[in-house]
């Protein structure tokens, strides 16, 4: 029976050495390939469940752990991977150059050795490696793979001048925090990868840049370790790393693993440095730029050993096996790494007398062998060991204390360095559930672990993205360039304006406002993206109101508003059957076909609102008509002036002919007993009309009422009745009743002074009070008169009020001020001063002379006897 067969494929990166494992693995009835990182684990895991359904395939790593009862094909990482292979058909080892490293050498070098399949193995990995490989194993097939792109250097460039897709290369946690600063400000943001982060978290920044939502990745030297991204350039910030021992210029090789990440497939990629950033050493030699390109390396010649199966006998011999030199040249002793200084340091501390025998022995070394996620050296973590031996000393630890140290780090407040501290902490823990005799209900722990680093990476990722992602800037980068028409900007409800799913501004009626929360930097380029987009999403928003007929747009004071912006506004609204509008400048910004469509249809609304003031119109046009004499043409323009309404004085009602009058009521106008009103123009429809339209300067907003509480000025259309005011065309209805009733329904006697009893309840109907009513009918010339109370004693009805009309030529007193509707109050002349002798005095209520204060002067008796006569026909 031949020897089973060991291939190792090796290549520079991109060659698809792991693609061709994951091949030749699911070509077998069983497998097994162990990787150098638990996400580079995990993705494959996902592909070959793809490929073998979940119920097939294992995935087992120090702190996670998926083993299905039926599992054949078993991702692993290297530390976690059987030493043997397991006796599975096909075995296969990722990078196994890492046997040279200084930390995790020794357990590749081990696996390189001893992890054997059934029928196939497989070595994959760099070709530094191939002359040990051979020399180790020499019956090994060595297959070489050519990169399938090419890899140039592109030189030193500014962080300005870097190509989109790129992945920017530093050696601490500082640099790579303020490089992804920096390109958060000035080019949109970056994601960040670094080995201090979780696997779940490297995923998800990795995810953001694969995404496509941030066109730049900041890493450590972990981005060389299989990490497959659409990398099209790589720009190192620095030349030099801290190995853990000092700090030293990486290798050539260890160059070209990291600027391999550029370039997928067969897409070419390049290589450079990046300078303003404060690297050292951070320039290639031309040795080492003619290395990466052409891929040759300085082969390995040593690779660590320890031994991988000391004996338990005690720790003094443990810590001999482990100390122990290679018998073989190609194999160097590994440095002391944290597990086993650990283990030495402990050694020597009084409780480990106590540890006797080689299951004790055996079991202390695996608790020795905790992995130090926090990176908090061996004193620290020499205690944290410690702690955790004295809880299994006495067998498992219990299910409620390990709860309860879960529970403690189950919290997302913090910022970056206190997650990074609890989700190494939970991995600790996560690594401890895993072991299958430390912990009581491990599989319930250890879900309760996994559930909590998870949520910790979530919040790690969104601190991570908050900080050095600008998703807003990063968008608009992509797409300021493209045709305007082509910009993915939408308009939500509320009027935010959206780039794909980042609001750059607002847009109130039709007025953009850029973000108020935008950084200063970022306004210009708001306003740029919101300016190429606002033709378009203009011309939407118009049409949508066009076809929603103008909902929610109002005329108010002479504006058209709408969202409580002004978009128009009536620039000569005098004349209501030709209303001009002047739009506003934001409307300019429309295209012209939308915009011409937009007005028209503002100003078909604007005639249907001032529809109500066609009776204005016609007072206009009777004005101007050639029926009309200079008398009726004087008197139209006061009432135009009055907005429909004058005092018989103002109207200068003495000197108009009589023939003029058919004329002036066939367009609507009324001869009142004191005023010269067009009725039409005082209903609430016309003048809500002029206040919309802000043709009446003194509007009142209970137009509905016809008795409002006083107010100054006097609004038009109305008239003082005592402490409170009546509309005109109300008020000539009381007068009118009130000459009804002194002409044929008194008391029996005729004549100027007659008593006659007079029906308040219209009055008192329109709400007027008493006392208000005493001095409207005053004003008009009506005195009342006292109803006598019965004698003592006697019995019967009351004697009622009545009422003369007793017009005096000097006026009456109405007891309240007159405004000329839209002018100032009558000065005080004369004898009509208030507290002068003549106040108040005459034989009915007076107003005061021509110019008392606030007080119309009162019709002549001529003149009112004229009004009576115009009344009565």
């Amino acid at each position: 029976m031949s020897a089973p067969a060991i291939k190792a494929v090796l290549g520079p990166t991109n060659t698809g050495k792991t693609h061709l494992a994951i091949e030749r693995m699911c070509g077998h009835s069983s497998g097994a390939i162990g990787f150098p990182l638990r996400l580079l684990a995990r993705e494959v895991y996902d592909r070959v469940v793809a490929i073998k359904g979940e119920k097939a395939v294992a995935l087992i790593t120090g702190e996670e752990r998926i083993e299905p009862p039926d599992a054949r094909y078993f991702l692993c990482t290297a530390e976690a991977m059987p030493h043997d292979g397991g006796g599975r058909a096909f075995v296969a080892l990722d990078e196994v150059q890492l046997a040279a490293d200084r930390e995790r050498g020794h357990v590749f070098t081990d696996r390189l050795l001893n992890a054997r399949g059934r029928e196939e193995t497989m070595l994959l990995g760099s070709s530094t490696a191939a002359p040990v490989i051979k020399s180790l194993i020499p019956h090994a097939e060595l297959i070489e793979r050519p990169r399938f792109s090419t890899l140039t250097h592109a030189g030193s460039k500014k962080l300005s001048r870097l190509p989109k897709r790129s992945a920017v290369v530093a050696f601490s946690s500082d640099q790579v925090y303020a490089i992804a600063e920096m390109l958060r400000r000035h080019r949109g943001g970056a994601a960040v990868v670094m080995g201090a982060l979780s696997p779940e978290t490297r995923n998800r920044q990795v995810e953001l840049f694969q995404n496509g939502e941030v066109d730049y990745i900041v890493a450590t030297d972990a981005i060389g370790m299989g990490l497959n991204l659409d990398v099209t350039h790589v720009a190192f910030a620095s030349l030099a790393k801290f190995d853990g021992v000092k700090r030293r210029r990486l290798t050539p090789a260890e160059m070209a693993q990291i600027a391999g990440r550029a370039g997928r497939h067969h897409r070419d990629g390049s290589f450079g440095t990046l300078t303003g950033t404060g690297g050292h050493d951070a320039e290639f030699t031309e040795e080492e730029i003619y290395a990466i390109e052409e891929h040759r390396f300085q082969p390995l010649t040593k690779l660590y050993w320890r031994e991988a199966e000391p004996r338990f006998d005690s720790l003094s011999v443990l810590i001999e096996d482990l100390c122990a030199r290679p018998n073989q040249r190609e194999l160097a002793p590994a440095p002391e790494a944290i597990d086993l200084a650990v283990l030495r340091k402990l050694a020597d501390q009084p409780f480990a007398r106590m540890i006797r025998g080689s299951a004790n022995v055996r079991r202390f070394w695996e608790v020795c062998s905790l992995p130090d996620f926090r990176a908090s050296g061996v004193e620290t973590h020499a205690r944290f060991v410690t702690r955790l031996w004295q809880d299994l000393r006495e067998g498992y630890i219990g299910a409620d204390f390990v709860a309860a140290r879960i529970a403690e780090l189950d919290t997302v407040r913090g910022d970056i360095a206190v997650l990074q501290g609890r989700i190494a902490a939970i991995r600790s823990w996560a690594y401890i559930c895993q072991r299958p005799d430390w912990v009581l209900a491990r599989d319930e722990m250890a879900a309760r672990a996994r559930a909590v680093e998870a949520r910790l990476s979530d919040a790690l990722h969104m601190r991570l993205t908050e900080r050095f992602v600008n998703r807003r800037t990063s968008v608009l980068m992509k797409h300021l360039g493209n045709d305007p028409a082509l910009l993915p900007i939408s308009l939500e409800d509320d009027g935010t304006l959206l780039v794909e799913d980042q609001p750059i501004g607002k847009l109130e009626g039709f007025r953009f406002a850029i973000d108020p929360q935008a950084a200063v930097g970022d306004r210009k380029m708001l306003l740029s993206a919101g300016e190429k987009a606002l033709p378009r999403i203009l011309a939407t928003q118009a049409e949508r109101l066009r076809e929603n007929k103008l909902e929610g747009v109002t005329l108010e004071n002479g504006r058209v508003m709408w969202a409580g912006q002004e978009i128009a506004r009536l620039e000569h609204p005098v004349d209501p059957a030709e209303p001009r509008l002047k739009p506003a400048r934001e409307l300019d910004r429309l295209p012209d076909g939308a915009r011409e469509a937009f007005l028209a249809a503002i100003e078909a609304k604007v005639t249907e609102w001032l529809a109500p003031l066609e009776p204005l119109r016609k007072l206009q046009l009777a004005s101007k008509s050639e029926d009309a004499t200079s008398w009726a043409r004087a008197l139209l323009l006061n009432l135009l002036d009055g907005y429909g309404i004058a005092t018989r004085e103002q109207a200068g009602i003495e000197n108009l002919p009589k023939e003029a009058r058919p004329f002036l009521r066939r367009v609507g106008v009324t001869f009142g007993a004191l005023d010269i009103f067009a009725p039409a123009l005082l209903k609430p429809a016309p003048r809500l009309a002029m206040k919309q339209a802000g043709i009446d300067p003194r509007p009142i907003d209970e137009a509905m009422r016809s008795v409002i509480p006083a107010t100054k000025p006097l609004p038009a259309g109305y008239r003082p009745a005592g402490e409170q005011l009546v509309r005109v065309d109300i008020a000539e209805k009381l007068f009118k009743q009130a000459h009804e009733a002194r002409a044929g329904k008194g008391d029996g006697k005729k004549g100027r002074g007659a008593p006659f009893v007079l029906d308040l309840s219209l009055a008192v109907s329109t709400g007027l009070t008493p006392d208000s009513i005493k001095r409207l009918l005053g004003a008009a010339g009506f005195r009342m008169i006292d109803g006598k109370p019965l004698a003592e004693g006697a019995f019967g009805p009351v004697l009622p009020d009545r009422w003369r009309w007793l017009p005096s030529r000097k006026g009456g007193d109405d007891g309240r001020r007159q405004h000329r509707p839209g002018g100032k109050p009558h000065q005080h002349k004369g004898r009509g001063k208030p507290g002068g002798k003549q106040a108040g005095k005459g034989r009915g209520p007076r107003q005061g002379g021509q110019n008392a204060p606030g007080k119309p002067r009162e019709p002549r008796p001529e003149n009112a006897f004229a009004a009576l006569k115009d009344i009565l026909s």
